[in-house]
């Protein structure tokens, strides 16, 4: 599940039929939203992508996906220390907020925290095959989009409805 920082994921997914980029559901609704595919798919290992900014609105989610501990669940979340979406505005302490902690101290038994490339780079294939949830804090570099949202090249190529269809199909689930 792309969430903001889908666009670049929807560039070198290789299965994109596998994937659900729906654009912005609701800022905070993209790890409750995976997690919901988890459940529905305890056979399927689930990836989100999240961002800092999209995890603070619904930092509550975090403690329910600890709860149920769905082991197919992967939540990768980018911190770029802004809402890159809307301008660049600063998030609140964002040099000093551990997410890995946060989500370590709402039940994750396994919390990352990378601002390291080639560290990640070694650790990715044992982090995607250790029993989620596996949550990753990965610290990346902005960018930031000052254009107007409805003047901005778009990185989705199908419709949210066009997303249910093609993922229904691949999943082998009927049209309701």
């Amino acid at each position: 599940v792309p969430g903001r920082g889908g666009r670049h994921w929807t560039q070198i997914s290789t299965k994109p039929e596998r994937d659900v980029p729906l654009g912005d559901p609701a800022m905070g609704g993209h790890a409750s939203f995976a997690f919901g595919l988890a459940l529905a798919r305890p056979n399927d290992k689930i990836v989100v992508f999240d961002s800092e900014g999209d995890l603070l609105m619904s930092l509550g989610v975090l403690a329910t996906i600890a709860e149920l501990q769905p082991k197919n669940f992967y939540h990768f979340m980018l911190d770029n220390e802004c809402y890159a979406t809307t301008g660049g505005q600063p998030v609140p302490n964002a040099k000093n907020v551990a997410y890995d902690a946060i989500a370590r101290g709402a039940g994750y038994a396994r919390a990352h925290a990378y601002d390291n490339l080639e560290k990640f780079a070694i650790d990715i294939e044992s982090l995607l095959a250790a029993p989620g949830p596996v949550f990753v804090a990965m610290k990346v570099v902005p960018e930031v989009q000052n254009e107007p949202i409805g003047k901005r090249k778009r990185w989705l190529t199908r419709s949210r409805e066009q997303v249910i269809k093609d993922l229904r199909r691949e999943l082998g689930i009927a049209d309701a």
